[in-house]
């Protein structure tokens, strides 16, 4: 059966990646429906080689095409927060969702999660198709924590102290993955990491306390599940993001030929560090602003855009990021009524000016 797909942000790193896995498997995909933020020149190239009749630039549109168009699968490939309406757009038509988009599940939180039906969201990041995967092979009864692996960064092993006057530059040095600017200096402070933590609670329903961090540099084994009988199940794959991409287009089953599979033959070590928390307490925080929930996740992630944007623009230095994150978080005041798209945005428009009065304060 050919399964009909929309990819929002098809001239990013994840739609282009996606519509390759589509041109090698035109019998088993058809794009219907392709939206970019901007970009209308690559846009009509794609729609062209695809036979796409229907498009979209900018997030409005984005949303009516999802609301419109017929198709089994939403790709949202969007980066950042502005990706939340479309998830819920999503959602609410039933289409099955494969969600690369995380900030929308983890600024949406409960909306997202209440919304979606068993089963209907699946997960592209690399780390949450991993555990996704490894899950099959027990009981949601049987597990007994996720394990997140990390990559480290550019900076793993170094010390709070060396990480003072890093560069933008050597910030988005990654060793491993070919990413966006946000998401590469994410990697490089770990934020990345910690908003991945709030995404596996929401995706898979486990409680924060079971929910664990490990330094895995290589970057092949991209999770872990462990089960109650002390077994762990790990994904391994050398890093490529065709495989879980394709298996968001095509859940459960997996399309022959996407990645290359690792080489046995060949001597090699894979290692596994504890997590650095006093240089990199990214993942804590977020730990602390999973368990409050509401409007402080959106506020954690909407002070992190500000304070990346102004540390490449060389207002902050590196350590400041995070500073500024948790300083913002700490200072917020949610709303006392329900949690609403409107509350979620009003709660971010405030984080970001707070992120900036205090990068306003202290910046160089």
């Amino acid at each position: 059966m050919v399964r009909s797909v929309i990819i929002l942000g098809s001239s990013g790193s994840i739609g282009t990646q996606a519509l390759e896995v589509i041109r090698a498997n035109p019998r088993r995909f058809e794009v219907v429906g392709l939206a970019v933020g901007s970009n209308r020149a690559l846009l009509e190239q794609q729609a062209a080689e695809f036979g796409v009749e229907h498009t979209a630039v900018g997030i409005e549109e984005a949303v009516q095409l999802v609301r419109d168009v017929d198709a089994d699968v939403v790709l949202n490939g969007i980066t950042g927060s502005v990706g939340l309406a479309p998830t819920l757009a999503a959602l609410e038509r039933g289409t099955t969702l494969a969600l690369a988009n995380k900030e929308s599940l983890i600024v949406g939180g409960r909306l997202v999660t209440r919304l979606a039906a068993p089963g209907q969201i699946v997960p592209v990041d690399s780390e949450h198709s991993a555990i996704a995967q490894a899950l099959r092979a027990g009981t949601d009864e049987e597990v007994r924590r996720l394990v997140l692996t990390a990559s480290g960064g550019p900076f793993r092993g170094r010390t709070r102290a060396e990480l003072v006057g890093v560069t933008p530059a050597e910030a988005l040095a990654h060793p491993t993955w070919d990413m966006g600017l946000v998401v590469t200096t994410n990697s490089a402070t770990l934020v990345n990491k910690g908003l991945e933590v709030i995404e596996a609670h929401l995706l898979f329903d486990v409680e924060y306390d079971r929910i664990e961090v490990v330094v895995h540099p290589q970057s092949i084994v991209h999770s872990m599940v462990e089960f109650i009988d002390g077994s762990t199940i790990a994904q391994a794959s050398p890093p490529d993001m065709r495989l879980p991409i394709s298996l968001g287009l095509d859940w459960p089953d997996r399309v022959g030929g996407v990645g290359r599979p690792l080489d046995w033959s060949t001597a090699t070590e894979w290692t596994f560090e504890p997590l650095d928390g006093t240089a990199f307490p990214a993942v804590a925080l977020a730990k602390e602003v999973g368990r409050a929930g509401g409007e402080y996740p959106a506020v954690f992630n909407a002070a992190n855009e500000e304070a990346v944007a102004a540390f490449h623009a060389g207002r902050i230095g590196f350590l400041d990021i995070v500073d500024t994150v948790r300083a913002v978080v700490e200072s917020h005041e949610p709303s006392s009524g329900a949690l609403t798209v409107a509350s979620l945005g009003a709660a971010e428009r405030a984080a970001r000016r707070a992120a900036n009065e205090r990068i306003g304060r202290v910046g160089r």
